[in-house]
């Protein structure tokens, strides 16, 4: 029970500098840490063991977050309350939303990614805008996707941006970061996934593939402006069109991204049933 008159610590100049560092990428590289922002992530964090470091809660807000603030106490995380303008000083928002974690970085290698057990992985290639990321990696949780990889010249997972778009997202399913595309792609073929790539020129759509959505696969999705280039298609064992049948010009790449996994995860789960 969290009684009616909440005695919370305030952290030290020194803890909020250190916090407040990590809107910075090369801080958040030399840490292995990162900030999350929003009561559902923050929820979804604590539920991780030994993930989050610490939480801030916003004094004005922190009736608003009960739950949250038990859930900390009782997994033991350190926690404080902060004043509006402290809480703005590490919120990468306009308007922050009252309660923002340290958490550690829990990406994991290729090989602990992608094994013969998956059945179904998002290779994200060249992403370059933090909420797409973000939202693939929402997309790839909803659609119950085994891991989501991002390719070494894709948008850093831990940027604040990327990690509010997931809305929690990125501590449901293993990420992997940092790897070459081709040897991403190795890596799914070698543990038995067939390789997808989405090519909105490509003559072979969603919808010829019938039977084959139900194999395992790995859906390779690329930048938002200029999709894959033809040396990254031919690594591929079908480039794929996601069929358009009204009057817009293309999909953007989430949405295609969830059309793609949805197709897959439908077919996997009818197959198995």
């Amino acid at each position: 029970m969290i009684p009616e008159r909440l005695e919370l610590p305030e952290p030290s100049q020194a803890v909020l500098r250190a916090a407040r560092a990590l809107l910075r990428r090369k801080e958040r590289k030399a840490t292995g840490k990162f900030l999350v922002e929003g009561p559902q992530a923050v929820r979804e964090a604590l539920k991780q063991p030994d993930v989050v470091e610490a939480v801030f809660f916003r004094w004005a807000a922190v009736h608003d977050h009960i739950d949250l603030l038990a859930a900390a106490r009782e997994a033991g995380v350190t926690h404080y309350a902060v004043s509006e303008q402290n809480i703005a000083t590490v919120s990468d928002t306009v308007t922050p939303q009252g309660v923002v974690a340290v958490c550690r970085k829990m990406d994991v290698d290729l090989a602990e990614a992608v094994t013969p057990e998956v059945r179904l992985v998002v290779i994200c290639a060249q992403i370059r805008d933090p909420g797409n990321a973000g939202t693939v990696i929402r997309c790839a949780d909803a659609f119950g996707a085994d891991a989501v990889i991002l390719s070494s010249d894709s948008v850093e997972v831990y940027n604040p941006k990327t990690v509010r778009a997931s809305v929690g997202s990125v501590f449901h399913l293993p990420l992997v970061v940092g790897v070459d595309l081709a040897e991403a792609i190795d890596a799914c073929r070698a543990a038995g996934l067939q390789v997808f790539a989405t090519d909105g020129e490509s003559s072979t759509e969603l919808t010829d593939l019938a039977g084959r959505l139900a194999e395992p696969t790995a859906w390779v999705m690329g930048n938002e402006s200029w999709g894959l280039p033809v040396e990254h298609l031919e690594l591929a064992d079908t480039t794929v069109a996601v069929p358009i049948y009204g009057q817009a010009e293309s999909l953007n790449l989430a949405t295609a991204a969830a059309v793609c996994l949805y197709a897959s995860a439908s077919a996997q789960r009818t197959s198995i049933g």
